[in-house]
This record gives structure tokens, C-alpha cells and sequence, in this order.
């Protein structure tokens, strides 16, 4: 929108010095029709008055109330007229002035504004300084609903609220419905003066007292602004002039248009102030009202002296946005009568006009009767007629029309044509149909739409047919993949989409795509190891992969046309759409093809490309030539400039270097008479512009004055690419193309001598037939043509493009086709030829050497540079990946990699609302990648993450989205970031490098991540889990939440969604999909998986529900995305580090290299990730040399494997379930214990006892079942406790305060301690202090201060750098081998006020007893000495245990899990005053292994233990 341009176009004296209301003053109000050109202008005593366009010519005037009513407050504008608001009366009238219905009630006593209601058009709401408001039925005419109010209102506004504005300074927002107060702002401390709204803001002019309340307020130097979608107010719009009218622009949803009294106009943008346009107009008096048409094109101001203007640009003005001007009346007609009576007689009765009935005559036919006869018969499909047999009175053959004998069809409508193409359903709407079994119908429809037909006369056509028109795409609620891009193209060519900024480039980009030479170059150079940001060569090729991998109607050029927008000299260079001066689309294209190639050239000399084996074959070439000499063969006009003076004929020579050469037509000559005019071919026209001979005046050295210089330039060489700017500016131009055949398909050159030569035609074959000069042969490629179309429609630019060059073969050479954004059609030779002078004219003409065509150099893919994927970036970024091995982990073509992405938003919505109140999506939310994770996929580290980027996004980020993507401001800033930040480019060139080489991306939703990612991979290297779990022929995708939840039994996306947890998760879904696949239940599980999500809607329950929290799980507290591990460490490993409040050193590990491997450094980061349920696998103490990959779980016990028991797909924390040889999922005790989640507690496997998976203590994952479980099994435990006659050891009674501080912790722990008692199997609790601290996890009901403090005194980090090697012999927790030893803290008993229902966690000891539960110290694989077999000990001991009805008790330890270790109960039961059970676990430790209790003695650890 440039303001520079504006001037004062129209000016209206009203009312005029005659009218009865001139001396009652100035206008009142004023506003544009935002259905004709009209403006409207009313009057202080109840006239209103329209007027035409921007000469403000009278349309019409009408008084609207009696003059006693006041002034004409507000126009609104509905369909069938104009409501006028006075101050004691609301009219309506149509805009010819009829009037339609007109209100006085009793509680109008003194309106100010009206408004649009919920309903549209159909409902108004008035109100203003009075305790009352009405809302009115328009339709009716009639008040339907009185509403009081305590407020007195000057304004109303609609948008998504209804915004009234009191006399006091305040902004109420109105419920558009229940018109009750949603929110009120102090806008101003005095008055508000103009209010306006858009959809998502609120932007106020006021005053203020500036001492005290009896000095009279002022003007606010500043614009107030609100913003509707937050509910909060915005910082202020300085406007130093003293803001006096606003309005926001109709278009440009964040623009704002301010005025103050004296004609100052300022265009500013609220999100960025410091963006504004000044305009100053000159009225001649105080301006009092200020509007804006509805285009915003049009500016309206009114002053204090009658006068009212209008503003804008000269060359381009429209109220509306068709800019239709209203019906004039019918001129008066002339009478047919003489005007002497006595002359009737010589009169014809021809010229007397017939008398106009009231009543219907009998000769007037009803319309049913009617018939139309004559029309044209059907024409027959020429494919049908070649398949029927003729005979001697016609053909006969079978029906293949799909229509009925003697059908009539309706030839009229089908012959008319249309200046538009239909737009096609969406398609979502054509899954609907084809569920109802339309499918046929649909596609019928399809082919219909998209036949091509004989279009070798579209071009002669008077005005631009359908074809060439502007393609719009339209959004339904699914956003634009919604949309049908099908149905404009069913060609193998992708096309390109034309919704983001600077899409004109879109037929440049294709006929640059279909050159072979400009598309090796960008390729060869795309895959070096440039990283330059921006580089457009490496951007072009990224586009031209994408449209050469292309298997859908259309692609988009979103990254190279970002890249654009922050390349050097594009601003100045009149390429940015946005900020060019000059807006006609073939000035920017041809601006764009000089920049690109500039821009090219550069780029390829400052990196060599891969390979120039094309380029040695095609100039033929003995050494490998270096990118300058290329430059210059490729694209470069070698040529120097030979200046003359024509005064003193000194010449001075200046060299010439181009890469685009513009045309040059000779000046016309005179007729002769007597003498055929000369023909001007299309080679001469070229051979000037190669030369560029021109007469200029110019500054001599010699003459030392400024004289005539002769101007021509001496060619040395043409390129192999030859681009052409075809510079029409007249109508001989214009006239010369439209010439039909004037562009040749073929030229020929020859450079002799610094002169250049020209043929085509018959000349060029005879030359060549010749064989004496060396001449070159250019093909034409294709054009970019601008397509000229009248208003309101704009012009703009398509390609004519010869796909045939640059395909494979050379057969069929002519394949021709039209490139209009995303429509695609193919077209003849002589559509692709013909110009239109009306409309259709050429911009852009590519020629390139003919032996170049079908010429290719695939050495880029073979010979890729993967550097990118081995290179840190970072060092010093926090790691959350490990790089690839460029020894052992080289990616290919079988390389499966798991790929997630987060995004954010650039840009808001843009949306178009009617005067119905009707949205309409102008442009789409513009997203962009913020971080892309991947991760691996197959190998000894597979899950772990290799790539984990965090992009620096350098446009303006209007919403990080965070809840979604957890992406904080703080991660993309280049200075405080402590993420692996890297570049777009980087970023896009890791994975760009990876689908070249073939790997199979694996993901869930993958189709939106390569959309934002602008990136093309083929259907065969993608594996899309939302596709494999999609069961047809349903169209819904289930969520990966879901898929998690039921399949995995884990729980992501809590809080948001972390790129590697969604990447890893998809790996698992994927590897659950193999092993369906193998034991052939995938359709079974499929089923299960729809039916069980219909009665969940296809939600997972959550953590936090109460539904869920019933079933037995806690409180989900997220920690940070762990770290890989640290170099040096095993790898495959997580490592969590110790708090320093834990009282033993060195963090808990596990080893395992599954899915889900990562670490924790000593920063956590601030991504919020959760520890996923139901992966198992030994536990390790960090710091301790790490077993040998012989230790796995078959060394825990000696039945394990056995059983059949295996783990998840990698080992995410201890304690949870895996897969028993029945294929089902069992599940561990942590995954139903709420203490591996609160506070980062977690359950430690201490053995795994042989036998089925019940008797390992494997519970079914159930968790609709759990509370009952739960208490059953704790029931179970009590009653074993009592039959064993051992009694729980009762301590002191505690006092008071003892006990009231046992009753907080019961809330906190009475269910971790409920779940150890349900835990029938041999698993150790390690509390949460020896874990990386979590948040605070104080309840909501808890209100004391000091328990509170003291959590986060316990769970404050204090972070270090750790040293491995000194932890493990200084720690306290340590054996004298310096294995650091498991500890369990003392935790206070838990006693129920409810004696009934009490608690006693000594009874939960005693019941453990009988369970016997070691904790790991260290996953070891020593020599096993026992004597007897455990797996015969454990059968014979559960036999005992079913006939008791408690849980299997273990009869005997295995020492290849117990050595150097020390057994302990799986419940807190270490209390202060239990000093004799700690004596006699001691003992038993001791007998269990003889080393075991003098090692607990020297690591400090008081361990209880049970004997068998």
C-alpha cells in the first residue's frame, strides 16, 4: 500500500450553500457503500445524500426524519438498501431512495451507533446515550428484544465481538449473542473520538485531561489497540499529531490508517510502528469524519466547511470490490407523438407505443410451453465414432455415451462457455460421495472438467479464456490440503502453488526447470557441500529435485522463494513483490530473470561442482574446465563495448558482460509508395538486440563536452543458455507477435569477427545444408507469457513450456504444455506459438543449444557430498543427538531413519468477511520447520538420534506454538539458545541429502512435515504409521497419542510434543507392525484398535483425568530430553544424574541401545518430555565400567530366557513390562506403580525368576482393573502375612507433630505405598532423591508453606560436572571396588484416620516378606553356584502359595543378579524405631551371600532382608 501516490481525486460541497441544511452545519457523518460506488453523506437536520465514484457525481437525496430528530448519526448496508440511525427514529431505504420500513419507539430517546448482531444482516443492535438497547429484526422492520444497560455507548463495531464504546473512554466487548459484557478496557481517560475493528484487533482515537478533571481534555497523542484474540491490550500507536479518526485497513489485517484534525494521514502497521507512509492532504477546514472504502482504495474526509473529498490513487481507484456503479434511471424518453394533433393522420401507427396492462392477456404464453427449437445437434466423441461399423444409412455400434436412446440433452447450455473454471469439490467431500456409492459420478465429472479439448484457437480468442485465468485455491476447515490440485492437472508435470508471496516466480521457475542445462547446473552444485545462506543456485536445485520427483498435481517453491526475500540487492532490485515499486507482473519477472542469473552466476563460481562431465562432452573439452570458464559458456554474453564519438571519432572501448539480452525492434519505416513493406523477422530483431547499436548522447574524454556517442557492441560469444527479455512496449510490438509462426522454434547464430548473425527458417536450413560457416543451433524452450485480463481480475504470468527438451528421449519433441501455477494442460504447437495482442503477450523467451537437449549428468547422485551429516555444527550446543559413524553407520537405500518435526507460525490467517458476516480465506497460516529430529532406525543404536536441529528462523515468528511443539522463544535465539541451532539451509540440506541417498523415511502424518519442510521424497522411501494403521476403507487417521496409548501402552504428548519422542514412537509402532505382520494378527489388532477408539473417540485417557487416576496411575511429572551420552560412554545408554540432596553417588543407567535411548546432562533441558510406559530392561549404577554387550538379560536369571521373556524395543526406565512367548504385552510393576512417575521415582529389576510370566510377577496391562487388583492384592499379602505368624514390628507411638506430619505425606504416598503392596515380584524402589530433580509435585489442596519449601529445598538443582572415574572411588555409597551401592530412603509410615480402613506399612513389610524382593546393586553375569535348580525351588513354592491363595513366593535367590548386592522389602519400612528388623535383615543379607552384609556395612546402607 504506497501512500506516494495518492492524490485528492473528487471534491463535494455538502450539503451545498442552496441546500436548507447548509446552515445547520456541516456533514454529520459519512461512509462508503460496500455494494455500489456510492459514498454517502448525511446531514445535521436528516438529509442524506449519495454520490458516484470518484468524480462524486449526484446519485440521490432524500430526507431520512423530521429536522426536529437531530442528525444523521451512522449508515449501515445490507443487500436491499440502507439503514440510516437517527437519534429518535432507525430507517431503512432502498438506495434509490424508496423507502422500506421506518422505526420510532418509545425508548429511542437518544441514539449514537448501531451495529451488526450474530445473525448477520438479518439483525441490527442500536444504543446510545441512554439506559436502553434495542435490537432490531431488519427483515421485519420491528424492535424484537430491549436490553438495559448501565452504560451509554457512542460506538459500535462487529467483529468476532461486538465493541461498543462508552462516552466515558471505556471499551466494552459485547457478546455477539447474549450482548452481556465479555471484557472492558480503559481505553482512554476521557472520551473516545473513532473506533474501528477487524477481526482479530481493536484500534481507538481519544482524549484525556492532561492536569486535572475540570481542564478540558484533548486529543491523545497516540492510537490505542486491543487485541481480540489474546483479550489483552497492546502496546499504543505513537502518533504525534494527535490521533483524531482511525480505521483499519479491510485487506491488510494489521494496518491502520490514522488522521488528525488537519488532513494529516498516516499509514501505519500495529505489529511494527516504525513501518508508516505519511500523506498529507490539504482540506480547508477541521476534518470531522474520516472513512475507508471497502477495497481500501478509496480515502474519505469531511471538514467543517461543507466540503468532503476523496483521496487515493489516479491509477487505480474502486469503492467496491467489483466496482460496479449503481443503476441509473432511464433517460426521459422523447414522445412519439407530433406535437401538432392535426398530423396524426400522416402518422404510422408503428410509432405509437402500446397501452401497458395491469392484468395478464390471454396472449401471454406461460413459460412451461415454451420451446426451444433449432438448437444444435450433440457432437459425437471422435474416439466413439472410430469404433462403430458404417453401413449405407449411417453407423451402428455399441452405446458408450452412458446416456439412453433418444435422450434429450440440452445442447445450449453445454455450447455456452465460461469465463472461469468451475472449482472443483474438495476432497474430503469426494471421500463422502465415494462412500455413498457417487464415485462414478464424481469422476466422471473429473474427466469431464479436465478433457481437453481443440485448443489451437484459445489464443485467437477476444479476451483470455478460462484456461489462462487466474487459478484461485480455495480452503475448506482441512486447510489446503484439502483442496483438489487433481483436478487442474492430469499430466506427469507437477505445478507449483501460488498462495505464498513473490508465487509469480512460478513460470519462471518451470521454464528454468525444463532447460537441461540450468537444471544440471543447479543440481551439480545443490550437492556439493555449500551451506551458504542464502544460496539461490543450491535453492533452485532443491526446486528442481522436488519437480523432478513430483508425484502429485503440484508442488510449492515456499523455501527458495523465503530465500528470496532475504537474498542481498533483491530489495533494490524490484524482485520482492511485496515491497516493488513496480507491481505489474512482467516487470517483476523480467527483473527476476536478470537477478537469478546474476545470482547464479556467483553462486556456481564460488563452489565447484560435482561433476562437468555434461559440460566437457558438450563443448568438448580435453580437461575439466573451472566454474569462471563455465560461467561463461553456460550463461555469459562475451562482448565489449565499442564507444564512437561522432564528433572527433575517438573510440574507446569498455568491456560488456550479459547475462540476459534484451531485444531490439527497428524504428518502422514509411510506406513507399508502390513498394511492398518490409517484412521484420524475428532473427532481425534478435541481432539488434545482441548488438545493441545505439546513438546516445554522452561525455567525450577527447572532445572534453558532452556529444553524440556511437554505442555497439562487439560479441565474442553467445552462451549455450540464451534468455531474452522480449521488451514490447508498443502496439507495432504487439503487432509483430501476434503475427501467427513469428517466433521460431529454431534459430541458428554464427559470431564471426565480433559480428553476430541471425536465421531461422528456410535460411537456417540452408545454411546448414551449406556446412560452410560454424553455426549454432538454439531450441526454443518456452516463454513466459503475461496474461492481460480486464478488472477486477488482475494480470499475471503463465508458461509455455516444450517438456519434450528435457525428457530422456527424443521422440515426440513437440510436447508442449501450459503451465498456470497448478494447472497443468497440454497444448498444441501452434496454441504455444500464438500471441494475442489483446491479451496474451510474451516476457521471458529461454533458447538453448539444440545438443544440448535430452542431455542429463546424474554424477550428482552418485557422487553426493554427505559431509553435512557427519558435521557438528555445535560443539558446545547441549547433545540430545550422536552424529552418524562415517565408518559404520553410511546411510543407503536401505537405511530406515525416523523422522519428526516441530513448527511454528509466520503469519496469521487472512481472511476476507462480508457483509454477511461470511469468512473467506484469502491466504492460509503460513508455518515454518523450527526443529527437525531424526532418528535411527535400524543397527546397535537404533533410536538413538543423529539429527536434531533447531532452525533460526529469520522472519518474524508470530506464534511459537508452544504447547504443540515446545518450542520456546529462548531455543531459536541465535545469543541465548543453548540448542544445536543451526541454519534453514543446513537443516534442509541434512535431509535433502538423505532421500537422495535413498533412505526410507518413517514417520507418523509425514505428508504436513514435507510440506513445511518444502521438501519432495517418493512414495516408495516413506513409511507413513498413520497410513499403516489406517483401516480401509475408513478415511480417518488415528492419532499417534492413540496408537501409543493402545499398542505401546505408553502415554506421550502430555504437555506437548517432543520431535524425538514422536520420532521414536513411530519406530516402535512401525516395529509392532513387523511383528502383527509375522504372527498374522495385524487385522485382528487393527479391528480391535477402531473399536476400542470409537468408544474413546479415538483419544487416550490421560494422566491427569480422574477417570485415569481411579484406574491407579499418579501425578505425570516430565522431565527434560536426556542428553545423549557423553563420549567415552557405552553407547546406547541412559544416564540420569544424581541429585546432590541423594545419598548415594553416580545416577542410575540402563543399558540397552533400543528405541528411546538418550541421557540426561547436568542442565536439564527445557523441552518437556515423559518417560514412557511399559519399556523394561536393567538398571546400572552410572560411573561403574559398563558390562560387556554378552550382558544381556539372558544373564539374569537362569529360566529367563526360557520363559520367553523378552524387552521392549530399547529401555527407557526400569521395572516395566515386555513380550512373553504368547506375543502379548505384559506388563511390569511400574507400569501401574504411580511412583515411577512421581518425583522420578522408579522401580529397580532385581532377578527374573523362571517360569510363565504370572510367577515372574508380570501383570496383564489392565488398567480399567487396577484399583481392584490393587486392593486384592494387597488383601492377599495381609491374609499371607497373618498365616505366617509373623507380626509387623509396631515402633513408638509418634507424637503430635510427628503424626501430622506423617498424615502429609500419607496423601503423597499412600498410593505409591498401596501399589509396592500390589507388586508381587522381585523388583527394589529407588526413591526419587537419587534421580535428576523434577518440579515440585506439591498437590493443589496442600497450602502449607513450609512443606512446600522444604520439597524444593529436597528437589533444588544443584548441577556439577561430573567426574566418573572420582565418583566412583570417593562416593560414599561405594564397595571397595568402588561399585557404588543402591540405597533406599527412610520414609515415615503411613497410618489412615479411618481405623477401620488403616494402613500399617509394617503389615506391608511383613507381606513383602513372604515375596522376597532384592534390589540390583550391580547387573553382573558372575559364575551361578547353587545346588539345587531355582526353577524346581519356584514351582514347588508356588504349588504352596496357589493353595494359600497369596502371591508365589521366590524360594531361593539367584546370585548371577544378587552378587555383592543386599536384599530389601519392596515398601518404605525403615523408621527410626525398627533398629532390631534392621539387625536381623542385616543377618540375612549376610546369609545370602557372605560378603553382602560387611559391604552394606562399609557403603552405609541399611538394607532389610527376608530369608526364604
Amino acid at each position: 500500500m504506497d501512500s506516494r501516490d495518492w492524490t485528492q481525486l473528487g471534491c463535494v460541497a455538502y450539503p451545498s450553500p442552496i441546500h436548507p441544511d447548509y446552515h445547520a452545519g456541516p456533514a454529520s457523518t459519512i461512509a462508503f457503500d460496500n455494494q455500489d460506488e456510492l459514498l454517502w453523506i448525511g446531514t445535521q437536520k436528516g438529509f442524506a445524500g449519495s454520490f458516484i465514484g470518484r468524480e462524486l457525481k449526484r446519485f440521490t437525496a432524500f430526507r431520512i426524519h423530521p429536522e426536529t430528530d437531530g442528525p444523521v448519526r451512522q449508515f449501515l448496508f445490507v443487500d436491499k438498501g440502507v439503514i440510516f440511525l437517527g437519534s429518535r427514529s432507525v430507517y431503512m431505504a432502498a438506495r434509490s431512495g424508496v423507502p422500506i420500513w421506518s422505526i420510532r419507539h418509545e425508548s429511542m430517546q437518544d441514539l449514537r451507533a448501531m451495529s451488526f448482531t450474530s445473525k448477520g444482516t438479518s439483525e441490527i443492535l442500536v444504543a446510545g446515550w441512554q439506559n436502553k438497547m434495542l435490537v432490531i429484526d431488519v427483515n421485519k422492520g420491528e424492535v424484537v428484544k430491549e436490553l438495559p444497560t448501565q452504560d451509554q455507548y457512542s460506538f459500535l463495531k462487529m467483529s468476532r465481538y461486538i465493541c461498543a464504546a462508552t462516552n466515558k473512554g471505556t471499551v466494552n466487548i459485547l457478546d455477539p449473542i447474549t450482548f452481556t459484557i465479555k471484557k472492558q478496557w480503559q481505553a482512554h481517560g476521557a472520551f473516545i473520538n473513532d473506533l474501528d475493528t477487524s477481526n482479530d484487533f481493536i484500534v481507538t482515537c481519544g482524549g484525556s485531561h492532561r492536569q486535572t478533571h475540570n481542564t478540558p481534555a484533548i486529543l491523545d497523542p497516540y492510537v490505542k489497540v486491543f487485541d481480540l484474540k489474546n483479550m489483552s491490550a497492546m502496546n499504543p500507536v505513537p502518533f504525534a499529531p494527535l490521533a483524531a479518526h482511525v480505521r483499519m485497513h479491510p485487506r491488510m489485517l494489521t494496518t491502520a490508517i490514522v488522521v488528525n484534525q488537519a488532513g494529516q494521514i498516516h499509514v501505519t502497521d500495529l505489529l511494527n510502528p516504525s513501518n508508516s507512509q505519511v500523506c498529507y492532504t490539504q482540506p480547508q477546514g477541521v476534518v470531522l469524519h474520516f472513512d475507508v472504502s471497502r477495497t481500501g482504495e478509496g480515502k474519505a474526509l469531511a471538514d467543517n466547511k461543507h466540503n468532503t473529498y476523496i483521496w487515493g490513487s489516479p491509477n487505480k481507484i474502486q469503492f467496491t470490490e467489483i466496482g460496479i456503479p449503481p443503476r441509473l434511471p432511464d433517460p426521459l424518453q422523447p414522445s412519439l407523438l407530433p406535437p401538432d394533433p392535426d398530423m396524426l393522420d400522416d402518422l404510422p401507427l408503428s410509432r405509437i407505443g402500446l397501452p401497458y396492462y395491469r392484468e395478464q392477456l390471454f396472449s401471454a404464453l406461460p413459460p412451461d410451453i415454451i420451446s426451444d427449437v433449432g438448437a444444435p445437434p450433440q457432437q459425437i466423441d471422435p474416439n466413439i465414432l472410430s469404433t462403430l461399423t458404417k453401413t449405407d444409412w449411417g453407423y451402428i455400434g455399441p452405446n458408450k455415451t452412458g446416456l439412453q436412446r433418444n435422450q434429450y440433452i440440452d445442447t445450449r447450455s453445454t455450447m455456452k462457455t465460461s469465463n472461469t473454471i468451475r472449482a472443483p469439490k474438495f476432497l474430503s467431500e469426494k471421500a463422502r460421495e465415494s462412500q455413498t456409492g457417487s464415485e462414478d459420478n464424481a469422476l466422471a465429472t473429473t474427466e469431464m472438467a479436465m478433457t481437453t479439448p481443440n485448443n489451437d484457437h484459445w489464443s485467437l480468442r477476444p479476451e483470455a479464456p478460462p484456461e489462462y485465468r487466474i487459478c484461485e485455491i480455495k480452503y475448506s476447515k482441512f486447510g489446503v490440503d484439502d483442496f483438489d490440485f487433481g483436478f487442474f492437472n492430469n499430466t506427469q508435470y507437477p505445478g507449483l502453488e501460488n498462495n505464498i508471496t513473490n508465487s509469480y516466480a512460478n513460470s519462471l521457475l518451470q521454464v528454468m526447470h525444463y532447460t537441461p542445462l540450468l537444471r544440471n547446473m543447479a543440481l551439480q552444485h545443490a550437492a556439493t557441500a555449500c551451506l551458504a545462506d542464502p544460496c539461490l543456485l543450491c535453492e533452485l536445485g532443491y526446486v528442481f529435485d522436488m519437480l523432478q520427483k513430483g508425484e502429485g498435481p503440484s508442488c510449492h517453491a515456499t523455501n527458495m522463494l523465503r530465500a528470496l526475500n532475504h537474498t542481498i540487492n533483491a530489495s533494490v532490485s524490484g524482485v520482492l513483490e511485496d515491497i516493488a515499486k513496480e507491481k505489474n507482473p512482467s516487470t517483476l519477472v523480467k527483473n527476476l530473470t536478470m537477478f537469478l542469473f546474476d545470482k547464479i552466476s556467483q553462486d556456481y563460481k564460488g563452489t565447484p561442482p560435482i561433476s562437468t562431465e555434461l559440460e566437457r562432452t558438450l563443448f568438448k573439452l580435453n580437461q575439466p574446465p573451472n566454474p569462471p570458464d563455465l560461467v561463461k559458456r553456460l550463461l555469459e554474453t562475451d562482448a565489449r563495448y565499442q564507444i564512437k564519438c561522432m564528433h572527433c571519432q575517438h573510440v574507446s572501448p569498455r568491456t560488456a558482460t550479459t547475462f540476459v539480452n534484451k531485444l531490439c525492434y527497428p524504428a518502422a519505416k514509411p510506406n513507399i509508395r508502390g513498394m511492398k513493406a518490409q517484412r521484420i523477422t524475428f532473427s532481425q530483431v534478435l541481432k539488434a538486440g545482441l548488438e545493441n547499436e545505439a546513438v546516445n548522447k554522452g561525455y567525450c574524454t577527447k572532445c572534453q563536452r558532452y556529444q553524440n556517442l556511437d554505442q555497439r557492441k562487439i560479441i565474442f560469444n553467445i552462451p549455450a543458455v540464451l534468455a531474452l527479455c522480449t521488451e514490447i512496449t508498443t502496439a507495432e510490438h504487439r503487432k509483430l507477435w501476434s503475427t501467427p509462426g513469428w517466433l521460431p522454434e529454431e534459430i541458428g547464430i554464427i559470431v564471426d569477427q565480433g559480428h553476430v548473425y541471425c536465421y531461422e527458417g528456410d535460411d537456417l536450413k540452408l545454411h546448414l545444408n551449406r556446412g560452410i560457416h560454424n553455426i549454432t543451433v538454439y531450441s526454443l524452450v518456452g516463454t513466459v507469457v503475461n496474461v492481460e485480463t480486464k478488472s477486477p481480475q488482475k494480470s499475471h504470468l503463465v508458461a509455455t513450456v516444450n517438456v519434450g527438451r528435457a525428457e530422456p528421449e527424443s521422440k515426440d519433441q513437440d510436447r508442449w504444455h501450459l503451465f498456470n501455477d497448478f494447472s497443468v494442460r497440454s497444448i498444441s504447437k501452434v496454441e504455444a506459438l500464438t500471441f494475442n495482442a489483446a491479451w496474451k503477450m510474451p516476457v521471458v523467451v529461454m533458447f538453448q543449444v539444440k545438443a544440448a537437449n535430452h542431455r542429463f549428468n546424474m554424477d550428482w547422485k552418485t557422487r553426493l557430498d554427505t559431509s553435512v551429516l557427519f558435521r557438528d555444527n555445535n560443539p558446545h550446543a547441549l547433545k540430545t543427538y550422536q552424529l552418524l559413524d562415517r565408518e559404520t553407520e553410511i546411510p543407503g537405500p536401505e537405511t530406515v531413519i525416523a523422522i519428526d518435526t516441530e513448527f511454528i507460525r509466520l503469519k496469521e490467517r487472512e481472511i476476507h468477511i462480508d457483509e454477511d458476516g461470511k469468512s473467506k480465506t484469502i491466504r492460509p497460516i503460513s508455518h515454518a520447520i523450527a526443529r527437525a529430529s531424526v532418528v535411527r532406525g535400524q543397527g546397535s543404536r537404533e533410536g538413538v538420534a543423529f539429527i536434531d536441529d533447531y532452525i533460526h528462523i529469520k522472519e518474524t515468528i508470530v506464534d511459537y506454538l508452544t504447547e504443540w511443539s515446545g518450542i520456546t522463544p529462548t531455543d531459536l535465539d541465535p545469543i541465548n539458545s543453548q540448542r544445536n541451532l543451526v541454519s534453514p539451509k543446513t537443516a534442509y540440506k541434512k535431509l535433502w541429502v538423505l532421500v537422495n541417498l535413498g533412505c526410507k523415511f518413517l514417520g507418523h502424518g509425514l505428508s504436513q512435515d514435507f510440506r513445511v519442510i518444502n521438501i519432495q521424497v517418493p512414495r516408495n522411501q516413506v513409511i507413513d504409521t498413520s497410513i499403516i494403521f489406517m483401516k480401509p476403507p475408513s478415511q480417518r487417521k488415528i492419532s499417534l497419542a492413540f496408537l501409543a496409548w493402545y499398542l505401546l501402552k505408553e502415554d506421550i504428548q502430555q504437555n506437548t510434543h517432543d520431535s524425538i519422542e514422536d520420532a521414536q514412537t513411530a519406530l516402535k509402532l512401525y516395529r509392532k507392525y513387523e511383528e502383527f505382520m509375522a504372527n498374522g494378527s495385524f487385522h485382528d489388532v487393527l479391528e480391535a484398535l477402531y473399536k476400542k477408539g470409537k468408544t474413546l473417540n479415538f483419544k487416550p485417557p490421560r494422566i491427569s483425568t480422574g477417570a485415569t487416576k481411579d484406574a491407579g496411575f499418579g501425578a505425570v511429572h516430565r522431565v527434560g530430553t536426556p542428553p545423549v551420552p557423553a563420549p567415552g560412554t557405552t553407547e546406547g545408554t541412559f544416564e540420569i544424574p544424581s541429585s546432590t540432596t541423594a545419598t548415594t553417588g553416580g545416577a542410575l543407567s540402563a543399558t540397552g541401545g533400543g528405541v528411546g535411548s538418550a541421557s540426561a546432562s547436568s542442565s536439564v533441558p527445557s523441552t518437556p518430555v515423559r518417560k514412557p510406559i511399559g519399556l523394561g530392561g536393567p538398571f546400572t549404577v552410572s560411573g561403574v565400567v559398563k558390562p560387556s554387550p554378552a550382558t544381556s538379560l539372558d544373564n539374569l536369571g537362569a529360566g529367563a530366557v526360557d520363559t520367553g521373556f523378552t524387552t521392549a524395543a530399547g529401555t527407557m526406565g526400569g521395572g516395566y513390562g515386555g513380550y512373553g512367548t504368547d506375543g502379548a504385552y505384559w506388563g511390569g510393576p511400574n507400569d501401574m506403580a504411580p511412583t515411577s512417575m512421581m518425583g522420578g521415582s522408579a522401580f529397580i529389576p532385581a532377578r527374573l525368576p523362571p517360569g510363565p510370566p504370572e510367577a515372574r510377577g508380570f501383570i496383564p496391562y489392565r488398567p480399567q482393573a487396577l484399583a481392584a487388583e490393587r486392593e486384592a492384592a494387597a488383601a492377599a499379602a495381609a491374609a499371607a502375612s497373618n498365616d505366617n505368624g509373623s507380626s509387623p514390628a509396631v515402633g513408638e507411638e509418634p507424637v503430635d507433630e510427628e503424626l501430622e506430619e506423617q498424615k502429609k505425606w500419607q496423601k503423597l504416598d499412600g498410593e505409591v505405598s498401596a501399589s509396592r503392596a500390589a507388586v508381587v515380584c522381585g523388583y527394589g524402589y529407588i526413591p526419587a532423591a537419587q534421580f535428576s530433580p523434577p518440579p515440585p509435585f506439591v498437590g493443589e489442596e496442600f497450602d502449607d508453606d513450609e512443606l512446600r519449601r522444604q520439597q524444593e529445598e529436597l528437589f533444588a538443582p544443584e548441577y556439577y560436572t561430573p567426574d566418573f572415574e572420582q565418583d566412583r572411588l570417593e562416593a560414599p555409597g561405594c564397595d571397595e571396588e568402588g561399585s557404588p551401592l543402591v540405597q533406599e530412603l527412610p520414609s515415615p509410615a503411613i497410618e489412615d484416620d479411618d481405623d477401620s480402613n488403616s494402613l500399617v506399612i509394617e503389615e506391608v513389610s511383613s507381606a513383602v516378606k513372604q515375596v522376597y524382593s532384592p534390589v540390583v546393586k550391580e547387573v553382573a553375569s558372575p559364575a551361578v553356584s547353587s545346588s539345587s535348580s531355582p526353577a524346581a525351588a519356584v514351582g514347588e513354592e508356588e504349588e504352596k502359595q496357589k493353595d494359600e491363595d497369596s502371591p508365589p513366593a521366590v524360594k531361593e535367590a539367584s546370585p548371577s543378579t544378587v552378587e555383592k548386592g543386599a536384599c530389601s522389602s519392596s515398601s518404605s519400612t525403615f523408621a527410626e524405631g525398627q533398629g532390631e528388623q534392621e539387625e536381623e535383615a542385616s543377618s540375612s543379607a549376610a546369609a545370602v551371600d557372605g560378603d553382602g552384609g560387611e559391604q552394606g556395612k562399609q557403603g552405609e546402607v541399611s538394607v532389610p532382608a527376608v530369608a526364604p
